[in-house]
């Protein structure tokens, strides 16, 4: 019976000081059929990445959503952020997705991967959900992307509440959610890589 390991609370964690989040001089906006195969070319050299996607928030009761809009992967020198709006950059984003092979690793993602197998018609391949290896290794709480670097790093990560309910469906995105959505990735492979996995 393994012992139980505590999780950093809120107050603990705003203490920390801050995790270096990617710049968006590391960031690859993904729009175009072009875009998407270079980026699948850098990417398939990766054993493993961080992964996340993002769906436009649903406001109304009933109202179902046509996401995930965006898909974030991650290794731990760069972020790649796939719009999903244009069919060449959706087939290449499906085809990374369904690769056997390479680690993808994320938190919270059951939902995600209902919504891809939904828009993408692909079963994502070699999905790891960070948060089991923590139950795994004695956390009993949920263990989400904040309380993981707080634990492994005893840093502080940034989540801005307005970037993550805003409009993913854009075809323009802004800095701001370009950084939000590669660092979720990014702070996933990161937090893999710390576990010795």
């Amino acid at each position: 019976m393994q012992a139980h390991q505590p999780t950093p609370d809120k107050e603990a964690i705003a203490r920390l000081p801050e995790f270096e989040r990617l710049g968006l001089d590391r960031i690859h906006l993904v729009s175009t059929g072009a875009q998407a195969h270079k980026a699948h070319d850098a990417l398939i050299a990766a054993s493993a990445w961080g992964f996340d996607t993002e769906s436009k928030p649903t406001f109304r009761v009933g109202e179902q959503s046509d996401g995930p809009h965006i898909l974030q992967l991650a290794t731990s020198e760069r972020a790649w952020v796939f719009q999903l709006h244009e069919p060449e950059c959706r087939a290449v984003a499906a085809d990374l997705l369904a690769r056997g092979g390479i680690v993808k690793a994320g938190f919270g993602l059951g939902d995600d991967r209902k919504r891809i197998v939904h828009k993408l018609g692909i079963e994502p391949q070699g999905i790891l959900e960070l948060n089991t290896i923590f139950r795994e290794r004695g956390y009993r709480k949920d263990m989400g992307v904040k309380g993981a670097v707080a634990v492994l790093f005893n840093q502080r990560f940034i989540k801005s509440k307005k970037a993550a309910t805003s409009n993913w469906a854009n075809a323009r995105l802004s800095e701001a959610q370009l950084v939000y959505a590669a660092n979720d990735a990014y702070a996933a492979i990161r937090v893999w890589h710390a576990l010795g996995l």
